[in-house]
């Protein structure tokens, strides 16, 4: 299952139908070119320190 594969099974509206519609499309696409960069972003080493410390608890 590719990325692509996933994203498409999970883009389901209130009905469970796929989001295939021209308005699902273009939304989804509109969504990735928003928040993509943001979530390709490194995690911060302090967070990433924060959530080892409580982790180890």
């Amino acid at each position: 299952m590719t990325a692509g594969d996933k994203r498409k099974s999970s883009a389901r509206d209130t009905t469970g139908e796929e989001q295939d519609s021209p308005f699902g499309i273009w939304l989804s696409r509109g969504l990735h070119q928003l928040f993509d960069d943001v979530a390709n972003e490194p995690i911060p080493d302090e967070l990433l320190r924060l959530i080892e410390e409580d982790r180890n608890k």
